[in-house]
């Protein structure tokens, strides 16, 4: 059985926080939240309604309208922004130990997250400081520049996996671009999101810029979706529920950002370096408990290698340390919920008709509770398959061989989403051309997932809708004014005046 740690002082209940101040439910209605290597109840969080989302959003749109922040200088709100990351860097430990308790991300990969919402708002802070708008001169003529101005309430909503630092990816360009906020956090993990007030307390942000209600989609998150004072909403989740914000987004034609599910192939050939191919892959799919939504958990591998390749990657898949998350040799721990474990071996079971079982399987011998999977290896998986075809979410991935590049091509695009691709080829010129015909978003060549902060990330299909990274995230937090300025006479025709004032 896996050690059950629990952190000290974890909170008694967690509240919404809306106009400064921590505050239950208006109804004081209320929901209970497990952790995962339990799966018993630890604390109770206020379940927000419609009329908290009304409240939330009345104190943001008072601070967006009347105070400060909006006006402020970008230098001034950087400064906020790089207290806020210093304060995040400052309790990295303490951030990583609640993150890891309530998501059951094994802890090492928890403090890179922690670390990572950290650089969030230092790389926003610096990027509002260091922005340029366009300005087009017509000589003698006329002068036209872009006034850049932020839009208004920003509607955020994230998911439950690597869930502070998928907060801080939305709150950071949405505060730099001068933006207020209302947050709706994942239900299944609200911990971490409850200790953004004090940061943004303790670093300065104005009273009302920042919001959070707690609470469960169908309520809290739809309220939100479509309050008539909420111009935008930004969304992170599975597709169908994007679909869903899609539809109820259309009658206020409000700005969306919506990166949503992935079904990613990692695609090997035989002239790869196949030590680091299957470093890649196996990382790929499994870090972050595989509830990542740019796994590569669909491999296509060159038929010259495919049996050495499935061979030394199952080999290392059972290696794999599953176990107590807070343990930092764990390399996969428990997922977040037993809902989603439920899921997730609903596929496993799937895959036995589907594929050939290399590894895993079921839950992992020792762990008898929790929501604990072995890391789970199909081989020889057609590609109209289900768990080729639809997202699992979890440490579950299917190999599937291919004879020629154009092969490789049809099942690399051959599902609904299109996140992103990994490709292993030591042919420079496939390597372009294969990736520039991926229907992906983001193709990764000869590389793990790592990422400049300044690249737009986003999919195509039905991964999502927009971009977010550096300015993009700017863009859609912010209205470009054109403003047209006239330099000399301006020549007009004059209708309605009479052929005498016309000459």
């Amino acid at each position: 059985m896996a050690k059950h740690y629990v952190p000290d002082g974890l909170p008694s209940k967690i509240q919404h926080y809306i106009g400064g101040e921590l505050v239950d439910s208006v109804s004081g209605k209320t929901f209970d939240v497990l952790d995962p290597v339990s799966n018993q109840p630890y604390v109770t969080a206020s379940a927000g309604l419609a009329e908290d989302v009304d409240l939330a959003v009345a104190a943001a749109r008072k601070a967006f309208v009347d105070g400060p922040w909006p006006g402020m200088l970008p230098r001034a709100r950087a400064a906020v922004l790089n207290k806020i990351a210093d304060a995040v860097e400052a309790q990295d430990a303490r951030l990583a130990e609640l993150e890891t308790f309530d998501t059951g991300l094994p802890i090492t990969q928890a403090l890179g997250q922690a670390r990572r919402a950290a650089e969030n708002f230092r790389f926003f802070a610096d990027l509002v400081v260091a922005q340029a708008d366009d300005t087009y001169r017509v000589p003698g003529r006329q002068m036209n520049y872009v006034h850049r101005k932020p839009i208004g309430v920003a509607g955020l909503i994230t998911p439950w996996n690597t869930p502070f630092m998928l907060e801080s990816w939305k709150l950071a360009p949405a505060l730099a671009s001068g933006c207020t906020v209302v947050l709706k956090p994942a239900e299944f993990t609200p911990l971490s999101a409850s200790l953004w007030a004090e940061i943004f307390t303790d670093a300065g942000l104005p009273e009302g810029v920042f919001n959070l209600v707690n609470g469960f989609g169908e309520e809290a998150g739809d309220a939100l979706v479509r309050h008539p004072d909420v111009p935008l909403i930004s969304f992170t989740g599975e597709t169908t529920t994007g679909q869903t914000i899609f539809r109820n987004c259309a009658a206020g034609l409000k700005g969306m950002s919506m990166e949503l599910g992935g079904k990613s192939p990692a695609i090997v050939f035989a002239d790869a370096d196949l030590d680091a191919a299957l470093d890649s892959t196996l990382f790929g799919v499994f870090s972050l408990n595989g509830e990542r939504c740019t796994a590569g958990s669909r491999i296509l591998v060159e038929r010259g290698i495919y049996d050495e390749f499935c061979a030394r990657y199952a080999e290392r898949a059972r290696n794999i340390v599953v176990g107590d998350p807070h343990d930092p040799a764990t390399e996969v721990g428990a997922l977040v919920h037993p809902e989603h474990y439920a899921k997730v071996m609903s596929y496993v079971e799937l895959g036995k008709s589907e594929g050939r079982l290399l590894a895993g399987g079921g839950r992992p011998s020792g762990l008898d509770t929790g929501n604990y999977v072995a890391p789970t290896v199909f081989a020889d998986v057609p590609p109209d398959a289900r768990i080729f075809q639809e997202e699992i979410f979890g440490p579950v991935v299917a190999i599937t061989p291919f004879d020629t590049e154009a092969e490789a091509l049809s099942l690399a695009n051959d599902v609904k989403y299109g996140l992103a691709a990994y490709l292993w080829t030591a042919d420079l010129t496939r390597a372009h051309t294969f990736a520039q015909s991926v229907e992906a978003g983001m193709v990764w060549l000869n590389s793990h997932n790592v990422r400049d902060l300044r690249t737009p990330f986003g999919g195509v299909k039905a991964s999502g809708l927009g971009h977010e990274g550096g300015y993009r995230s700017l863009d859609f937090y912010t209205d470009q004014q054109a403003i047209h300025v006239s330099l000399g006479p301006v020549h007009t025709a004059r209708f309605g005046a009479s052929p005498k004032e016309q000459s």
